[in-house]
C-alpha cells in the first residue's frame, strides 16, 4: 500500500511544466530538426512523446496485476494510437515514449516495422538510452534513439536515392516532440 501511495504522489507531483523543463524549447527545436532530417532518408515516421507523469486513470489501475511498467507500456501504446502512428501509409511509424516520473522508456513500432525489427533490438536500444536518461541527459539519449531508429528505418524503408532530400511519400506526422 505504501508503494502505491508513493507512486501516486510522485505522479501527482509532476506535470507538463516538468516535461518542458526536461526538454526546453531550444532542445525541442533541435529534436524536431533531427526527426525531419531523418525522415527525408526513409519513408518511416518517428514521433517522440515525453510525459511527466501518467494520468490518474492509469494510476487507479495500479495493483498486483498491473505493475507500473505494465501501465507505462499501456500508456505508450495508447499514445501511439492517439498520435495516429498506426495511420501511416506503410505502417512504419515508431514512437519513442519517455515517462519522466518513472524514468521509463518505451518504443512502440507499427506492424510494418515490427516485421523487420525484433523486440530484442528495441530493448537493446532502450537499455542504451536509459544510461543517458539516468544522468538526465535527455537530448543525448533521444538523439541516440533517433539515430538508431533512423538507421533501422533506412535499412528497411529507404527512400530511393533520386528522391533523397525531399519526402517521397510526404511528411505524414508532425516532427516536433510532444510534451505533456
Amino acid at each position: 500500500m505504501l508503494g502505491k501511495l508513493t507512486t501516486l504522489l510522485k505522479h501527482l507531483w509532476l506535470d507538463a511544466s516538468d516535461a518542458r523543463r526536461a526538454i526546453p524549447a531550444d532542445m525541442l527545436k533541435r529534436l524536431a530538426q533531427r526527426v525531419a532530417a531523418s525522415e527525408r532518408r526513409h519513408s518511416g515516421e518517428i514521433r517522440i512523446c515525453v510525459e511527466a507523469s501518467l494520468p490518474l486513470s492509469y494510476l487507479w489501475r495500479l495493483d498486483k496485476r498491473n505493475s507500473i511498467s505494465t501501465l507505462t507500456r499501456q500508456r505508450a501504446v495508447t499514445m501511439f494510437g492517439k498520435l495516429r502512428m498506426w495511420d501511416t501509409e506503410h505502417n512504419n511509424g515508431v514512437l519513442i515514449y519517455l515517462l519522466l516520473a518513472e524514468r521509463a522508456i518505451e518504443i512502440v513500432a507499427d506492424r510494418g516495422v515490427a516485421r523487420h525489427v525484433s523486440p530484442a533490438q528495441w530493448q537493446a536500444m532502450v537499455a542504451r538510452m536509459a544510461s543517458a536518461f539516468r544522468e538526465q541527459r535527455y537530448e543525448d539519449g533521444l538523439t541516440q534513439a533517433l539515430e538508431e531508429t533512423s538507421a533501422l528505418l533506412m535499412e528497411h524503408f529507404a527512400v530511393d536515392a533520386s528522391q533523397e532530400g525531399r519526402a517521397a511519400d510526404g511528411n505524414e506526422l508532425p516532427d516536433t516532440p510532444l510534451l505533456q
